[in-house]
């Protein structure tokens, strides 16, 4: 693997394309290792509304209780070309710190030296505080243990579930990310009913269309009533709740385009079912009478949320309904998950709040890991790392209340103090990095953002409690062989590009007969590894799992 190391770029995931930028240090370190080093060089990743990490006070408090300075190299713009820039000409940082580095990334450098080991310093004496949490979560070890069984970088996770809001069943916010909603005033005015089913919604997307319901009901411009809008096999806007009815939803995520696991166990591709092929044909006839937005394919989260706010959506997905509808938002209510045609339905439910370890990797040019990993040890205090993700207290964190519960600012508290939104004021304070939030510090240290109730709350009464029957899925905290991450650095990219490029086709022209079909899973299987992919995904679950 080493002989193609310098010439692989990093294959960074979605944490890259929210935290890219310029250069804006030109030191690299190439001085001899130094054990008494205190001054580190760290390069990585910001908010785009940071201003910098230099005057951050909490940062600056943590080093100074660490006995080190840091030298800051963060970027909001084009981290990723940076910081392969830096790697493939072995001009390194002591550390890459909010990187977002892929599993395979950080196995094929920490093979080839280019990440230290951190398991011998993660220890009582150096990192008491990360070693407590290991020993209490081994879930947490086991997901940032490489094969060869070393520690290349720090855990990093948010673990948001109903339980910190004091719910009995824990489920992650990320449970099911699509939430469909529905004009239920234009519904009353039609005198119909909020559908139940696939055919029912059908019937009423017809009526919105024929009785043109956002010029009558809004006095839009004639013609501008979009039955439903949304994205294409977007993650929390796309239309991929709506194949429910044909017993999954699926849409793109970390792991691979459609991968599911049964319940006994196997893995396998929702998208050679014929179930699949079953659902693309049916919303092919929506897609064709107009009843599903013609730009569903290319348009923007702010098109979309243009249109809704304006009145002319009937039915869309969201995670809030508030922030996708405007000040329509009171004329809509959610929809249930939708029978199919054949009646029943199966929510594909998904992971989230997965602990990864590529958000601060220390690099061979570290000389004195020991004192900056004394430093990163303070990050695992559930204090100090609600303060990394927010803001600092007596800013984002205004007061405890009697139990002990630290209290965030409120919108209206921010804008007449700060000039921004809380939502803003976190961008600005906000820290990337190895932010290991444990869904225990809700109930310990601070609350949940008020947002993240309302749609926790949302998720338990609405979705999950009523209509998910079974919780399994595939863990996306799995940790692959060597041989594995090959077959999936080597496949994924073409396969996840082949299905959904198929899936558009077949929704905007219709299809697919039997030999479109046979000839569309030959290219799968043939050309896009199916069934390597398959066996990899099956074997590193069946490790993960003990079998």
């Amino acid at each position: 693997m080493k002989k193609n190391f310098w010439k692989k770029g990093v294959c960074l995931g979605l944490s890259l394309c929210l935290m890219a930028g310029m250069l804006t240090g030109c030191g690299t370190k190439e001085e001899e290792k130094d054990s008494t080093q205190t001054e580190f060089y760290i390069m990585g990743g910001m908010s785009p509304l940071s201003a910098g990490y230099d005057s951050n006070v909490v940062l600056n408090e943590m080093a100074e209780k660490a006995g080190i300075s840091i030298e800051w190299d963060t970027m909001s713009d084009s981290l990723a070309e940076q910081v392969n820039i830096r790697i493939a000409g072995e001009q390194l940082p002591d550390a890459f710190q909010g990187v977002g580095f892929s599993s395979y990334d950080i196995a094929t450098y920490g093979a080839d030296g280019v990440f230290l080991d951190l398991t011998p310093y993660i220890n009582e004496e150096i990192m008491p505080n990360l070693t407590k949490i290991l020993e209490e979560h081994p879930d947490i070890r086991a997901a940032i243990t490489m094969p060869d069984g070393k520690i290349y970088g720090l855990p990093a996770a948010e673990q948001m579930g109903t339980a910190g809001i004091g719910l009995e069943n824990d489920y992650s916010i990320y449970t099911v990310p699509q939430f469909s909603m529905i004009n239920k005033a234009w519904l009353d005015e039609l005198g119909l009913e909020v559908p139940k089913t696939l055919d029912e919604l059908y019937d009423c997307l017809v009526a919105f269309q024929v009785n043109d319901m956002s010029h009558k009901y809004y006095g839009n411009a004639p013609g501008s009533t979009i039955p439903m809008s949304t994205g294409f096999d977007q993650w929390c806007w796309g239309q991929n709740v709506f194949y429910a009815g044909f017993g999954f939803t699926n849409w793109p995520n970390d792991v691979c385009n459609d991968l599911v696991l049964n319940d006994d166990g196997t893995v396998e591709f929702v998208c050679v079912r014929d179930e699949y092929k079953d659902a693309v044909s049916y919303f092919h006839h929506w897609y064709e009478e107009g009843l599903m937005d013609i730009e569903m394919f290319s348009q923007s989260t702010s098109q979309l949320i243009a249109k809704c706010s304006q009145g002319q959506v009937g039915v869309a997905t969201w995670w809030y309904i508030e922030e996708v509808m405007g000040d329509k938002s009171e004329d809509y209510v959610f929809l249930p998950i939708l029978e199919g045609p054949k009646g029943g339905y199966h929510v594909t439910v998904r992971d989230g709040g997965a602990v990864n370890s590529g958000n601060l990797n220390i690099t061979s040019a570290c000389g004195n890991p020991e004192a900056l990993l004394k430093f990163y040890d303070q990050w695992y205090d559930g204090e100090i790392v609600m303060q990394l993700q927010y803001g600092p207290i007596d800013v984002y964190f205004t007061e405890k209340d009697d139990k002990g519960m630290w209290k965030s600012i409120t919108d209206a508290e921010a804008k007449e103090k700060f000039g921004k939104s809380a939502g803003e004021l976190k961008g600005v304070y906000e820290v990337y990095g190895p932010k290991l939030i444990l869904g225990e510090y809700y109930n310990k240290n601070f609350y949940m953002e008020d947002r993240a109730i309302e749609r926790l709350q949302d998720l338990s009464e609405h979705w999950v409690e009523p209509y998910v029957s079974s919780m399994v899925t595939y863990p996306i905290d799995v940790v692959f062989s060597e041989d594995e991450l090959e077959v999936i650095d080597r496949y994924k990219a073409d396969f996840e590009s082949a299905v959904s490029e198929q899936e558009a086709l077949w929704l905007k022209n219709g299809g697919p007969t039997e030999d479109e079909w046979n000839a569309y899973v030959d290219m799968l299987v043939n050309s896009c590894g199916l069934e390597k992919l398959k066996a990899a995904y099956q074997s590193a679950y069946d490790r993960y799992s003990g079998k």
